[in-house]
């Protein structure tokens, strides 16, 4: 209190001695804040291209809009470049605000996702109006193509509207290609960009593999795309091939451009949402669980007589516990697991069904990725596995002499009982990335990065590190003006709620990242001057009526 008071008398005789100065004799040192004059630096951004897969095109809530392709981060860091000599930028719209595509009158693309007030949900009493058979007039700066790999650059046919029925080609490229045999790479070059962004290509060539929960193949060592299925991680022999070849033609007539390392797409909420252990005591009634575990015990004192002891399967009544897999990484023991559970005095039926059942399962670790497509079927009945086991119950029941009503009750008891996804029924393998499953992720997207990084140095590129920056959202966050930005599903700012996509605000703050790693590289001042973008200029969702 004396300090303070001691200041208040400072502040009293100073302002009373100002007073008695005249205002002429004062000189006032106020630093006047300058306007600083943007420059391009030594890159020329007259005709801007960009090349790239479904971030570029802008697809948002799982699917392509006006309002997303007006939002994406291309769009924005072209209208940062026509300050500074940048020309028009054309896109390749679709029709409304609904998103989804049409081919021949059919649905191929669902309508885009909302905010429901619960969680995500498709556009309630929504068709999509955009035609794919409606090839646009271009040329388009955004060569964004929802889908493509890194092999897909250099694809002839990859636009051929013929080929989309048949899955060879792409109905987003089909909409926009010049022609059915100009490839993606070509349709870029031939409007002779001074300046190109080439992003996340790589994405996809690990993206679909993870998301089917690694229904494909680690193609790693392959390097005939020919041979590929849609679900596969593509060679990275293949990546570094496409993308050389790809810059090696945008940077022939001298354009400077810059590149994304490939993220990794295990950090999305996509498989970061739901969780290993997603299934809480609350969820059984009184008495369950240890109802539950109790049937389980000859099964799991068979998993340690053969050595397993890994695979037992035990619910929590105090924690969240994890969920019963399918694993098919796992040595099947279904003949071994059959014979112990005989042995230990099983009836033969429930001996085979039991064994058949898990004997390639187990609950999953906190190193697996539960999907978030799981959280729709976890603890939801099995109806295939319903339908057979009634059938094989009742049957033998009825051939044990059981009356058919009897035998029929007991057999949807017995099959309900036996067939709740994720617990009494392991899940399937496609709503789960495992740890071996997500190494291999790992593994290609790191031997991506590394192709990246050669390829900016060998061709004097800028270089946007989009691995980092999701990372660091995923584990602390992003600042973004006042807003701070993480991979939270709904309510984390930066990623759609298709878990995989950004929003128009994440898209904007890539934008920025694409200015920074430009000013850095090419001497520009875009950020510097204040041509940037800003936090709540986008939102971060859509509403319904859009």
């Amino acid at each position: 209190m004396k300090i303070l008071s001691i200041y208040k008398s400072i502040g009293v005789v100073a302002l009373a001695a100002t007073l008695l100065v005249s205002c002429s004799e004062l000189e006032f040192d106020i630093p006047v804040e300058q306007e600083v004059t943007l420059t391009n630096g030594s890159a020329d951004f007259s005709k801007y291209v960009a090349v790239g897969a479904s971030f570029t095109a802008g697809v948002s809530d799982n699917a392509l809009f006006i309002a997303s392709q007006t939002n994406s981060w291309p769009n924005t860091l072209a209208s940062q470049f026509s300050a500074a000599g940048g020309g028009d930028f054309n896109q390749p719209f679709v029709s409304d605000n609904i998103g989804g595509l049409l081919y021949g009158g059919s649905v191929i693309n669902p309508p885009r996702l909302y905010f429901n007030g619960a969680g995500p949900a498709v556009l309630p009493d929504a068709i999509p109006t955009t035609e794919t058979t409606n090839v646009l007039a271009g040329p388009f700066n955004n060569v964004g193509v929802p889908g493509a790999k890194s092999y897909h650059l250099l694809a002839p046919g990859y636009g051929n509207l013929a080929g989309v029925p048949l899955g060879t080609a792409n109905p987003y490229f089909a909409r926009m290609a010049s022609s059915p045999s100009v490839t993606m790479l070509e349709e870029a070059v031939s409007q002779n960009p001074t300046f190109f962004t080439l992003s996340e290509m790589g994405g996809n060539d690990v993206l679909s593999y993870s998301t089917s929960g690694g229904a494909g193949v680690d193609q790693t060592g392959n390097p005939d795309v020919t041979t590929y299925s849609g679900f596969d991680i593509t060679d990275p022999g293949v990546f570094t091939a496409s993308v050389t070849a790809a810059v090696a033609a945008l940077t022939a007539n001298g354009a400077k451009g810059c590149l994304t390392t490939v993220p990794y797409v295990t950090s999305l909420p996509f498989f970061t949402t739901v969780g290993h252990a997603p299934i809480t005591p609350d969820a059984f009634e009184n008495g369950q669980i240890a109802a539950l575990n109790a049937q389980f015990e000859p099964l799991n004192q068979a998993f340690a007589f053969l050595g397993v002891p890994e695979r037992a399967i035990n619910f929590s009544e105090t924690d969240a516990s994890p969920i019963v897999i399918f694993d098919k990484d796992l040595p099947s023991i279904s003949e071994q697991l059959n014979a112990v559970l005989l042995g230990g005095g099983l009836d033969p039926l429930t001996a085979g069904l039991l064994s058949a059942q898990f004997g390639q399962s187990r609950q999953t670790t906190s190193a697996d990725l539960v999907l978030l497509t799981s959280a729709s079927v976890i603890a939801s009945v099995n109806e295939a596995n319903y339908q057979f086991l009634y059938e094989s119950i009742y049957g033998a029941l009825v051939g044990a002499g059981f009356p058919e009503d009897a035998a029929a009750a007991s057999a949807a008891e017995q099959a309900g009982q036996l067939s709740v996804n994720g617990v009494t029924f392991p899940i399937a393998d496609n709503f789960v990335l495992t740890e071996q499953e997500t190494d291999r992720v790992i593994n290609a997207t790191d031997a991506y990065n590394l192709s990246v990084d050669a390829i900016c140095t060998q061709y004097d590129l800028a270089k946007v590190d989009l691995r980092t920056i999701l990372e660091e959202a995923s584990q602390t966050g992003l600042m973004y003006d006042s807003f701070m930005m993480n991979t939270d599903l709904v309510f984390g700012g930066l990623v759609s709620l298709d878990g995989v996509h950004f929003t128009a605000r994440g898209y904007s703050l890539m934008a920025n990242k694409f200015l920074e790693a430009i000013d850095a590289k090419y001497g520009s001042n875009f950020v510097q001057a204040g041509q940037r973008a800003y936090a709540n200029d986008f939102p971060v969702s859509y509403p319904l009526n859009l």
